[in-house]
């Protein structure tokens, strides 16, 4: 990942309500969520919602497919590790024990 696309991604995650879809999304990994279950799990209006689901598609955190009417989106993991690893790649400066507590935290969910 480049700088660039890391700050879109992050740019894409400060707000509140695409910050709770994107992490609403990872929890429901892989099978994803229709844009309506989206809008109606966050108490959002579904045009608020696609407008926001748009803005992390195109920041590449969410993948989407067209099933019948629905749009089911999926967060794209790939995306997520990728912007994770840029974001702690320098951060032990070459002291491991300094991102031991960092990785400890990380590889129990996976």
């Amino acid at each position: 990942m480049d700088t660039d696309s890391a700050i879109t991604a992050l740019a894409a995650l400060a707000q509140g309500t695409r910050l709770d879809a994107f992490r609403l999304l990872v929890r429901h990994e892989p099978e994803g969520l229709p844009a309506g279950e989206i809008a109606k799990a966050l108490d959002v209006p579904q045009n608020t919602m696609s407008a926001h689901l748009a803005a992390l598609t195109r920041a590449g955190l969410l993948k989407s497919e067209r099933q019948s009417r629905s749009i089911i989106y999926c967060a794209d993991l790939d995306a997520l590790r990728a912007l994770t690893l840029f974001l702690v790649k320098d951060c032990c400066a070459g002291k491991p024990e300094l991102c031991a507590p960092l990785v400890a935290e990380l590889v129990p969910c996976c």
